[in-house]
């Protein structure tokens, strides 16, 4: 999809832009024109993420603990006053530590909340306020998954932040439909990585081999589908879901029994 210089100078705010998908979203929108506001936990990498990617001018990063509301109301007023208001709100950040609900701590569940679900909530918040001031008919897209609808076991905690997610992504798209703010969440697929939960190889390639399309999704995938639901083609789209996993949320190429393969 040619998106013809749509996002030109469009100001973008991406959370967790170190990581996998954050930083291929981070190049995927430069890539397009957007001026880029990029937050992280480490002030060094953001800035080397920064001077690799450029972005249009104007484009910034700065340092967030997304688990610190002080924190990231700092981070509301900085895209303000540089900005008056983003374009876009990218709610990537996102934290999944494994751990069987009789060993996890209350302190480690807190925290995958304060994470995943509150920082969004703060976020686009703050931001859709300043879009409303600003007359911005924004878009918020909150980075979501799979696992909101398919439970398992070392991944209770996440799977219930991301259930909830999905419904404060509806909330938010119901209440800021009357000021032009579109609110969608992404499910990206599986792809192994993250420096923040490790995964051992044989886990991983047990994952990839039961994806029914066969691979990992790719930034290439997540990249175009968000650039979709921030674009004027998805216009009339807000309080969706669009899940880019390669139809792992929905199936497994998993057999149990000797016979592999039909025919």
């Amino acid at each position: 999809m040619d998106f013809q210089n749509e996002f030109a100078g469009k100001g973008v705010v991406i959370t967790g832009a170190c990581g996998i998908y954050g930083s291929g979203l981070a190049r995927t929108f430069a890539a397009e024109g957007a001026k880029l506001c990029l937050t992280d936990r480490d002030q060094a990498a953001l800035d080397a993420l920064v001077k690799e990617i450029g972005g249009a001018e104007d484009s910034f990063a700065i340092a967030a603990d997304l688990g610190d509301a002080g924190s990231i109301e700092a981070l509301i007023d900085a895209v303000g006053k540089r900005w008056q208001a983003a374009d876009i709100l990218l709610n990537n950040a996102g934290i999944y530590p494994s751990s069987f609900l009789l060993d996890m701590s209350v302190e480690d569940w807190d925290a995958v909340f304060d994470i995943n679900l509150r920082a969004p909530f703060i976020l686009s918040k703050g931001l859709a306020i300043q879009m409303i001031r600003n007359g911005t008919k924004g878009a918020i897209v909150n980075i979501s998954s799979g696992a909101s609808r398919k439970m398992r076991r070392t991944a209770c905690a996440y799977s219930t932040s991301k259930t909830a997610l999905d419904r404060l992504t509806k909330g938010f798209a119901v209440e800021l439909s009357e000021y032009g703010i579109r609110v969608n969440a992404l499910e990206p697929g599986f792809s192994a990585g993250s420096s923040v939960s490790k995964l051992s190889q044989t886990h991983v390639d047990r994952l990839l081999s039961s994806i029914p399309l066969g691979r990992a999704t790719s930034m290439d995938d997540v990249g175009k589908a968000t650039l979709y639901l921030c674009s004027e083609a998805a216009g009339y789209v807000t309080g969706a879901t669009l899940t880019v996993d390669g139809g792992n949320s929905i199936g497994s190429m998993d057999v149990y029994q000797d016979k592999k393969h039909a025919l």
